[in-house]
């Protein structure tokens, strides 16, 4: 069962009857379970990426929050929540989570721990490191575009409904030497996948692409994209409320068209 909205109800165990005349007014016994409870955060905006990809620097930079910062994987160990603050007073809540690793739809590394928060977001901004990305000297080295599919297939594999979510990409570290020779040939690979699937081991390949709305070239350390960045977030959830409001007044005409 899910208690997704306040005044939502859930029958976990039954209680036994109360005592009776049949009963010689001895109560029968209840239910009796074992239940697990598990809280998911709910955000407006999930960052989602590899470990020391720089999702906690742009949280730090987009908002208030102040999460912690290191050059090694694995910094952010728990969900950490920050508010995007814009001129005309509007809040967008974003959701710093645990680094993906290959297999965490598996629950290798954090696992479940982090695609269980992914579930309560209402959009997804994918965050890339332009240089690509190595977890150890044991592990292959992966570059941006590989980067971006990985991801893609663990949040498949976890959960399908997951890719139909609204998505951005943040491609960052634009700081670095060749970045910006890196990021072309990014967005040459972007726009056409299929190209380079025959070059890739085939548990690399995702059922399905993530349609980003938006892909946006950021540097957490100079700064660089970061108010775009903000821009776009903020278009794209604006977009999405406007969508949501659409379909209600859909509905409730199609109520009102019934009932007459």
């Amino acid at each position: 069962g899910e208690l997704n909205a306040a005044g939502e109800r859930f029958l976990a165990a039954r209680g036994g009857l109360g005592g009776s005349l049949a009963t010689n007014f001895v109560p029968c016994k209840g239910q009796r379970r074992i239940v697990r409870l598990d809280l998911k955060l709910i955000a407006d905006v999930g960052l989602v990426g590899f470990p020391n990809a720089g999702k906690s620097s742009l949280l730090s930079k987009i908002s208030h929050a102040k999460p912690k910062i290191a050059n090694y994987a694995f910094t952010t160990i728990q969900p950490e929540l920050g508010k995007i603050m814009y001129a005309d007073y509007k809040q967008i809540s974003v959701a710093d989570l645990p680094g993906l690793i290959e297999g965490a739809h598996a629950n290798k590394g954090m696992g479940h721990k982090f695609l269980k928060h992914v579930e309560r977001t209402k959009q997804l901004l994918l965050v890339v490191d332009i240089s690509g990305f190595q977890l150890s000297v044991k592990t292959q080295f992966r570059t941006a575009f590989e980067t971006v599919l990985l991801l893609t297939k663990e949040l498949e594999l976890y959960k399908e409904e997951l890719l139909t979510k609204p998505a951005l990409l943040a491609i960052n570290k634009m700081d670095l030497p060749c970045a910006k020779d890196n990021l072309s040939e990014l967005m040459k690979q972007l726009q056409n996948p299929q190209d380079i699937f025959h070059l890739l081991q085939e548990d690399m390949i995702p059922e399905n692409t993530l349609e980003f709305k938006d892909i946006i070239p950021i540097s957490t350390y100079t700064g660089e994209g970061i108010e775009e960045l903000k821009a776009s977030i903020r278009k794209s959830i604006d977009e999405e409320a406007e969508q949501e409001n659409e379909e209600y007044r859909k509905k409730k005409l199609l109520l009102l068209q019934t009932s007459v």
